[in-house]
């Protein structure tokens, strides 16, 4: 998998790629993340992208050229799959996005600041529009970054154990159960005997039922669209 991402602020995603599973999974080849500067792309001496909007207002916002002249220089190189713009009004992330846009070859996220983009970047290029929640973040590079995320970490060889991705909260439309580690008793709290006794049936039953009572209890909504 390839990702660009385009941002005027690149700096901000120094750190999520160089660490930990992100940056193992470049190591290993599995993925292919650039980051590109927007100004970099700008016609403007002062490598401006952004502008006053127009009707007035309080706010900048990201000038549609630079962000033509940089999606086309990339699409001139590649075929893309999608082109994602992060955006709070976009579609919510859940996990079934995260599967399906994890099985696409060459992605362009387009991080949104100020008051966003120019609204005629978004009818011409953008196929995706994301969002991770209902709020409002500084800029959308911390969102891409999550999206990065979420995407990488389903990929083939990424993680040691890729049985442990298909267990992850939402890929059932549950939540996961409750999980354990040693020592199996610290300060008088112990480990469900069931998770030490050995016997895989009464394990997964146990997990089930636990993965039903945590969904029912903090995720109702969830709990409602189970069979």
């Amino acid at each position: 998998m390839r990702i660009d991402i385009i941002t005027c602020l690149p700096r901000l995603l120094d750190s999520p790629f160089s660490h930990s599973i992100l940056k193992r999974a470049s190591e290993k080849g599995l993925v292919e993340v650039i980051v590109h500067d927007l100004r970099d792309f700008t016609t403007s001496k002062q490598r401006q992208t952004d502008d006053y909007q127009f009707g007035g207002g309080a706010g900048m916002v990201m000038m549609i050229e630079p962000i033509h002249n940089a999606i086309t220089k990339l699409k001139s190189e590649r075929e893309y799959d999608a082109i994602i713009y992060m955006t709070p009004d976009g579609k919510t992330l859940n996990q079934g996005m995260a599967n399906s846009l994890s099985m696409l070859k060459n992605l362009i996220i387009l991080c949104g600041h100020y008051k966003g983009v120019d609204e005629r970047a978004r009818e011409r290029y953008i196929t995706h529009e994301i969002s991770i929640g209902d709020y409002v973040l500084s800029g959308g590079e911390l969102a891409a970054a999550v999206l990065a995320d979420s995407l990488i970490r389903l990929l083939p060889g990424v993680l040691s154990d890729e049985t442990s991705a298909l267990t992850d909260s939402f890929q059932d439309n549950m939540l996961s159960p409750p999980v354990y580690t040693r020592p199996a008793e610290f300060m008088g709290l112990k480990v469900p005997e069931v998770l030490l006794s050995g016997h895989d049936k009464n394990i997964e039953a146990w997990r089930m039922e636990k993965a039903l009572e945590r969904t029912k209890e903090r995720r109702p909504d969830l709990y409602e669209k189970l069979d």
